[in-house]
């Protein structure tokens, strides 16, 4: 499981566990999954996608950044 933290300029949009998430990066859409490679990569518009044992959820991103690193994403978008 990944612990995931979704924020935006007016705070946070969502903190919980999930199993994936997909995030519109700058050089093309990627997947985190748990025990992902350590990671910070910019964002371009796009969706960012969580699966999770509540379903799929959708965040709409106009860019941002993400980190990860030992099954913690931090997503911050505008």
């Amino acid at each position: 499981m990944l612990s995931l933290l979704v924020h935006n300029p007016d705070g946070q949009l969502f903190c919980g566990e999930v199993d994936s998430v997909t995030l519109p990066g700058t050089a093309g859409r990627f997947t985190v999954l748990d025990n992902h490679a350590p990671i910070i990569s910019s964002l371009e518009s796009g969706k960012v996608i969580c699966n999770g044992a509540n379903g799929v959820q959708e965040f709409v991103c106009a860019g941002g950044f993400v980190q990860v690193e030992n099954n913690r994403v931090i997503v911050c978008i505008e």
